[in-house]
């Protein structure tokens, strides 16, 4: 009896530790006791306070062994009253801590955005039904054709959007959709693929249907008890690709992506738990909460768009293939035009490779024609950006009741500002780059800090500014002078958000005449009505500093050739560049083949041991002291060289060497594929914070893995 009681307060005496991931930066994580009566497990949600602010931590370790310095750890506070994170979702951070040389804490941060709440579904619904009563009532008594009109019945659609997202009752009828004869034995390669154990890219030309694919496939997986996650790279794409989903799932469809607000989000988390669903999303969709994936489909997978560009810097597509695998889902990419990277994956018999080359239609490759813009120069062939032989054809599509998209890779009205008497150019005064002229704001704009400042004198010598290039404001004003009876817009970084979906849905109805926009025209629109594509100043494509530069313009202008001559139509691609020779284009022309220019670029890249031949690390280093910097990258470089961690390559500017007053340099490394790679990339990190930490440098270095 004595016994039982001694050990029964031994139990009650015993401390209980537990570790926990914080939203920092940390290589570590800090341990907590449980209070008496608080029981968690790993993956529970717990309110923690760490160095004197309090935080929602996740339980990464329950029932740890007592810490070295045990009588320095506090009380956790209290439990967080949100849903659990899953072990799946815990196992895809620690991969993408891992594999991108960060911390579990900044992964949490990124995949747990503050503001996301827990809903009382009921109440939600009973609220949005009430608000939509009211708005209906509303709007009835409004007068037609009024701005307050019009905003009650936005309001209204947008109601019924999320209580379709709310609501379990509503009625949903799969359908299978209609497919070619292409599209059937397409889809049956990929089925055997997937029956192999094998991911698997979806090799086809833009209009041969890629979409009925994946919707067959996403309703297979529905039928089956499973649910679906369809990638792509930007929420401009979304908009199109939800309407053709919608059709097909019904209230099964969900969207997610950084412009929704928090309510609309924290639905779509709260629905992955609970209800059968296909998910519609841009990267950030990978860190929900799936639950019993059949299938994961990254549409447009080469897009440079699937790449963070802040910590951690993963790639979605790569960690779509990784969340496939936690799930056993079926994996697909799509691409009209694939990466080397993925290429190399199916030549080494990691994926398979199905091509569907017949558009759905059966209408042939637009027809492409190079315009030689220093040749049109010399015989008076140019008007302003616009050659008369691209104005011509502009005219006739617009005679024959067809549309034209107009491509230009600059924003903006003029690309730089230049002084007429001194030559100089004004740059902006916290970045290394010149500023940007916007015609409609009467301002210089920074598009790397965002500085804005109004158009005076010459800063060195009060001579007068001209503008330098051509952006697509300019080309806009262009057009509106040559075709002044079309009904024309723009689309680009400038275009406010809530704006983009009207201008596509817009053009898609036939409602506008000439479409000019930067790339995100290219990615994946379909326009029924579009005969004419161009691409005006295409140079700008390729004169870049970058060993992909050539792979990305062949995706873009590739891209932007498909978007033309649907539905059984012929089109025309018009490119106007003043290296007509330049291999590129001439792939473009069927004057190469793309197995060549494919097979080249390969050999280009196993010389110079270039991805995807080797691993790429880029070490970004930053300080507002340039002198600093430059001595203490070559100190880390040095470093680096001694150590052996692969072939070490500067430091070296970037192209834009400063941004928002901080200098920028850059270490590369690139390493072998082999089975040494993870413990050299650990490495590399602890040599990192090693560095940091002696030269009281933290926050200066941020690693960049398979940069872009």
């Amino acid at each position: 009896m004595l016994c039982a009681f001694i050990t029964i307060l031994a139990v009650m005496d015993r401390k209980r530790y537990i570790k926990v991931v914080v939203p920092l930066r940390l290589d570590w994580q800090p341990y907590y006791l449980l209070p008496d009566g608080m029981d968690v497990h790993r993956g529970s949600r717990i309110k923690v306070t760490f160095a004197g602010r309090p935080y929602s931590g996740v339980v990464w370790e329950a029932d740890c062994p007592p810490p070295p310095e045990e009588t320095k750890v506090r009380y956790a506070d209290d439990i967080e009253a949100l849903p659990d994170i899953t072990e799946n979702e815990l196992k895809l951070w620690q991969f993408i801590a891992d594999y991108y040389l960060c911390s579990i804490g900044e992964v949490y941060k990124i995949a747990c955005p503050a503001g996301i709440v827990r809903l009382d579904r009921s109440a939600k619904l009973a609220k949005l039904r009430e608000s939509l009563d009211d708005k209906l009532a509303k709007a009835d008594a409004a007068r037609e054709g009024t701005k307050k009109k019009a905003a009650l019945l936005e309001a209204i659609e947008n109601l019924k959007t999320q209580i379709a997202l709310l609501d379990d009752t509503l009625p949903w009828d799969p359908v299978q959709t209609k497919l070619s004869k292409a599209q059937t034995t397409a889809l049956g390669s990929l089925r055997k693929a997937f029956l192999e154990g094998k991911p698997a890219l979806l090799d086809g030309v833009t209009g041969s249907g890629k979409t009925e694919v994946y919707i067959t496939l996403a309703s297979e997986a529905l039928s089956q008890g499973r649910n679906a996650l369809i990638l792509v790279p930007e929420i401009a794409l979304s908009g199109q690709l939800e309407d053709r989903l919608r059709a097909y799932f019904g209230p099964r469809l969900y969207t997610y992506h950084s412009a929704q607000t928090a309510v609309q989000r924290s639905i779509v988390t709260d629905a992955v738990r609970k209800k059968p669903y296909v998910v519609l999303g841009t990267r950030s969709s990978i860190f929900l909460p799936h639950t019993n994936l059949g299938l994961v489909v990254v549409d447009e997978e080469h897009d440079g768009a699937y790449k963070q560009d802040s910590s951690p810097r993963y790639n979605g597509r790569d960690c779509a293939a990784v969340l496939a695998a936690l799930h056993g889902a079926r994996f697909l990419l799509g691409s009209a035009t694939p990466s080397l990277e993925t290429i190399y994956n199916c030549n080494a018999g990691k994926y398979a490779r199905v091509s569907l080359k017949e558009k759905y239609f059966g209408s042939g490759d637009a027809r492409v024609e190079i315009i030689d813009t220093t040749a049109e120069y010399k015989k008076n062939g140019m008007v302003g950006n616009f050659s008369r032989k691209l104005i011509a054809q502009i005219g006739k599509t617009l005679a024959g009741g067809g549309q034209v998209l107009i491509l230009r890779a600059r924003r903006a009205y003029s690309t730089a500002m230049q002084c007429t008497a001194c030559g100089e150019i004004v740059k902006c005064p916290h970045c290394n780059v010149p500023m940007s002229y916007h015609k409609d704001s009467g301002k210089l704009v920074c598009h790397y800090c965002g500085a804005r400042k109004p158009v005076e004198a010459c800063p060195s010598c009060g001579g007068t500014l001209q503008g330098m290039g051509s952006g697509t404001q300019k080309i806009e004003e262009e057009a509106a002078a040559l075709f002044p009876q079309a009904r024309i817009a723009r689309l680009d970084g400038d275009t406010a958000a809530s704006a983009r979906q009207e201008i596509t849905d817009s053009f898609a109805k036939g409602e506008l005449d000439i479409l000019i926009g930067t790339q995100m025209l290219v990615k994946g629109f379909d326009f029924p009505g579009l005969q004419l594509v161009a691409a005006i100043g295409a140079d700008s494509l390729i004169g870049l500093m970058d060993f992909r530069a050539d792979e990305k313009a062949v995706q873009i202008l590739s891209q932007l050739q498909g978007r033309a001559g649907r539905r059984g139509k012929a089109g025309m691609l018009m490119v106007q560049t003043s290296r007509s020779d330049h291999p590129v284009y001439k792939l473009l022309a069927g004057l190469s083949a793309s197995e060549d220019f494919e097979s080249e670029l390969n050999a280009q890249r196993q010389a110079f041991g270039y991805p995807p031949y080797t691993r790429m690390i880029d070490l970004v280093l930053q300080d507002s002291f340039e002198t600093r910097l430059e001595n203490l990258s070559m100190l880390l470089a040095g470093q680096l060289r001694r150590a052996g961690i692969g072939t070490v390559l500067g430091p070296f500017p970037p192209q834009v060497d400063r941004i928002a007053g901080r200098h920028l340099r850059i270490i590369r490394l690139t390493m072998l594929r082999n089975k040494q790679l993870s413990k050299s990339k650990e490495k590399l990190l602890a040599l990192v914070s090693g560095f940091e930490s002696f030269h009281k440098w933290a926050g200066h270095i941020s690693i960049d893995v398979d940069p872009l």
